[in-house]
């Protein structure tokens, strides 16, 4: 009786808003909420299209051309939230993960 509730129910994409862009539909995107780290809450990423967005208080931000390598680093890193400033936050600033609009 769950299961045909469940496969029943209406599959409901999320969509984010990120700074700067459109909103994002995370449909493509694989999410993980993250509990060890200060800074970041949330990771998801779009391998094919190398698009990451994270939420940092709450609100997300978005960074393109990241590659599979690099998340990968994140997630293991020792202090995400050190490895996310140093390697992708700055890098973005110096345009290397710019969206663009």
């Amino acid at each position: 009786m769950l299961l045909a509730q469940l496969a029943a129910a209406p599959v409901v994409s999320e969509t984010v808003e990120t700074g700067g862009h459109r909103p994002v539909d995370l449909a493509t995107f694989e999410c993980r909420d993250i509990t060890r780290s200060t800074v970041l809450q949330r990771v998801c990423y779009d391998r094919a299209q190398q698009d990451l967005i994270v939420a940092i208080n709450g609100a997300y931000d978005r960074y393109c051309g990241v590659d599979p390598e690099t998340v990968d680093s994140l997630l293991g890193a020792p202090s995400m939230g050190q490895f996310f400033n140093q390697k992708i936050r700055r890098e973005a600033a110096g345009s290397r993960y710019d969206c663009g609009v």
